[in-house]
């Protein structure tokens, strides 16, 4: 399973199309999962990726795929072994 953390925050429309994204890939690769964490929450989250977000982030090897990123661009990233 290809766990990954996606980093968002409410009313962000970036935040979407990347969950979007995620959810176009899954359909192609039942193996992509995610988490979604909203920075509001923490403060050092915000520090680290609130001028940043959405980001999304590999549980396994701590690589980071920020924003702007496509379908293609994604499946480059976990397929790339960054999951």
């Amino acid at each position: 399973m290809t766990m990954l953390k996606l980093y968002t925050t409410a009313g962000c429309h970036l935040c979407e199309d990347a969950e979007a994204i995620l959810k176009y890939c899954q359909s192609f690769r039942a193996d992509i999962s995610w988490q979604s964490i909203d920075i509001a929450d923490d403060e050092l989250l915000v520090q680290q990726y609130g001028l940043r977000i959405p980001v999304i982030r590999s549980d396994k090897t701590g690589a980071e795929l920020g924003w702007p990123f496509d379908p293609g661009q994604l499946m480059e990233f976990v397929d790339g072994g960054n999951f």
